[in-house]
């Protein structure tokens, strides 16, 4: 009864249910009265045609028998008008019980009482003792990436879904859901937000807005971090009380523009912990292309460490005989003044003529104008709609409407000459499209491509996309930033930054005697032992016990740590 208690409440309140209730007890009824009426007229007819007498009880069986079709035979009548009855009461049960009956019975109470099953599955109130959890308010592909980081972090969620029936769902994908509307007060309570690490306004800016005013008013000193679509919407938001708003697709943008391989080379902050910088520096046109590290002297020359190299997607670790390729990135991190004396070895490195080629438009597109002309970087941009013509002749050196599938089009956007490429389009089929068509028509130029599900990553690389990003992995990261309170770090898609105490497994190891890049392919670039950081790292340094390790890695890779050492947290969640 604990568990049909509230289907049966969810049956009677609703409007639509207790109307089906009441046709099929109607059903129910005229079926009633007409086998009652045929148990009466069997009576009279036996009586007065067939001149036998028989019990109630026998005209009651005698009906159900024949009405069912079992026809048991063991009473029947002789004459044509008994006959022409007994036809009548066969018809009318095949019509009444074997097709309308089992009809009507479905449709009017046993599918609403599924649905009344699946959606009821669903909590509406988290335990009472709950604390310490992030709120989502929406399961999109924000959610989908950060979810994991919080599961590496061990951190607690619940998920907000006022769809029952896809509350439902969720959680046979193993999400943990909390069904309730996320405009209503009540939800923040039952969800206990007042005793939450975090709210996730993850919908659209005006919803945003009046969740973060509803949360405001059942939990007033709960952190909310709401993700803004328009630029116009970030001090609305910020007015309604939320504490951290992200322009993820400004950031997007910008982030993408990083990446091209165009005017002067320098290298690009991706990251901070604590003191350590962490940056990407595209070796095509410097002197440290075709070389090894051993070779650069890096570490000589300017006291940075070699974290790894991107080759087309994949972050690889670096040892004294990695080459690095013409269009490989180099990863490195070090102190400010680290990565100044960097910029100064490769300042004079240029990479070739041309103007970069932006596909698409957009806000994500926008803003990567905007951060390449801040750069003084030439650009020209393929869009398809003519509406977006005037704003992006304000941005770009050229602007081409059209398709950028349409070979005539791509060209005269100078694809033979472009030294970077960026496809900001949101359908990832078309920027996988993009990135075949652009790497055959340029096999030297550099793609940066975004993309909006980690799923299609792989699919993206293989097309010939050198660099991806989506907006659902910066903002993980971002949110895991604010979660753990560490600047963010975004080093690419499959690639993160974690702090971990140094397990107990490995007190009083060396680096190489711990096997920390043999067995799981993370890199460690710092050591931290009470706020005091260590960038200095070779071979003989030894893991102290009450130290933490930076490490650099796939989320994969820290959870092969994770397993082999149990123990560890991540510093900025998946970048």
């Amino acid at each position: 009864m604990k568990f049909l208690s509230p289907q049966f409440a969810y049956l009677l309140a609703r409007g639509e249910a207790r109307q089906n209730l009441k046709a099929l007890l109607q059903y129910l009824g005229l079926l009633v009265a007409i086998i009652g009426l045929f148990a009466v007229l069997f009576h009279v007819i036996m009586a007065q045609v067939e001149g036998q007498d028989h019990t109630w009880l026998t005209g009651l069986y005698w009906t159900l028998t024949v009405m069912t079709t079992l026809g048991f035979g063991d009473i029947t009548f002789h004459s044509d008008l008994g006959r022409i009855f007994t036809i009548v009461v066969l018809l009318t049960g095949l019509v009444m019980l074997l097709i309308v009956l089992p009809f009507t019975f479905i449709r009017y109470f046993y599918a609403p009482w599924l649905e009344a099953q699946i959606r009821t599955r669903a909590p509406q109130e988290l335990p009472p003792d709950q604390a310490g959890h992030v709120i989502l308010c929406g399961h999109d592909a924000v959610a989908e990436a950060l979810i994991p980081r919080l599961d590496l972090a061990g951190i607690d969620h619940v998920t907000i879904e006022p769809d029952a029936a896809r509350a439902s769902a969720m959680l046979d994908e193993n999400v943990r859901v909390l069904a309730g509307d996320v405009e209503d007060v009540r939800t923040y309570r039952s969800a206990r937000a007042s005793a939450a690490r975090l709210v996730l306004a993850n919908l659209t800016d005006a919803i945003n807005t009046n969740i973060t005013v509803t949360v405001r008013e059942a939990a007033p000193s709960v952190p909310i971090a709401a993700l803004v679509e328009d630029v116009d919407a970030e001090d609305v938001i910020q007015l309604a009380g939320a504490d951290h708003v992200l322009l993820v697709k400004e950031r997007l943008g910008e982030h993408l523009a990083s990446r091209v391989a165009s005017g002067t080379i320098r290298a690009y902050e991706v990251g901070r912990i604590g003191p350590l910088r962490i940056a990407e520096l595209p070796v095509h046109g410097t002197l440290l292309a075709g070389r090894t590290l051993r070779d650069t002297r890096l570490r000589t020359r300017t006291g940075l460490t070699v974290v790894g190299t991107w080759e087309r997607g994949r972050l690889l670790p670096s040892t004294p005989d990695t080459l690095l390729s013409e269009y490989a990135v180099a990863v490195v991190a070090g102190t400010e003044s680290q990565i100044a004396a960097l910029d100064a070895l490769v300042v004079s490195a240029r990479t070739a003529a041309g103007s970069v080629l932006v596909i698409g438009g957009g806000r994500v597109g926008s803003a990567a104008l905007r951060t390449l002309v801040g750069r003084g970087v030439p650009v020209s941009v393929i869009e398809r709609n003519p509406a977006f013509r005037t704003r992006l002749e304000g941005l770009a050196n050229e602007v081409f409407i059209g398709d950028a599938a349409d070979r005539t089009i791509i060209e005269r956007g100078g694809i033979a000459t472009a030294p970077s490429v960026v496809i900001t389009t949101h359908d990832d089929a078309v920027n996988i499209f993009l990135s075949v068509y652009c790497r055959k028509l340029n096999p030297d130029t550099r793609i940066v491509s975004r993309i909006s599900r980690e799923r299609n990553l792989e699919a993206v690389h293989r097309a010939g996309a050198d660099y991806v990003l989506s907006h659902a992995t910066l903002a993980a990261g971002h949110l895991m930033s604010i979660l753990l309170g560490h600047e963010v770090a975004v080093l690419g898609e499959g690639a993160d930054v974690y702090t971990v105490p140094v397990p107990a497994s490995l007190h009083g190891l060396t680096l190489a005697e711990s096997g920390i890049g043999a067995e799981t392919g993370l890199s460690v670039i710092a050591i931290t032992r009470e706020g005091t950081f260590s960038t200095h790292l070779d071979a003989d340094t030894r893991l102290e016990a009450g130290a933490d390790l930076v490490m650099v890695g796939a989320r994969g890779q820290f959870a092969a740590f994770h397993r082999r050492h149990a123990a560890g947290r991540p510093a900025g969640g998946r970048s």
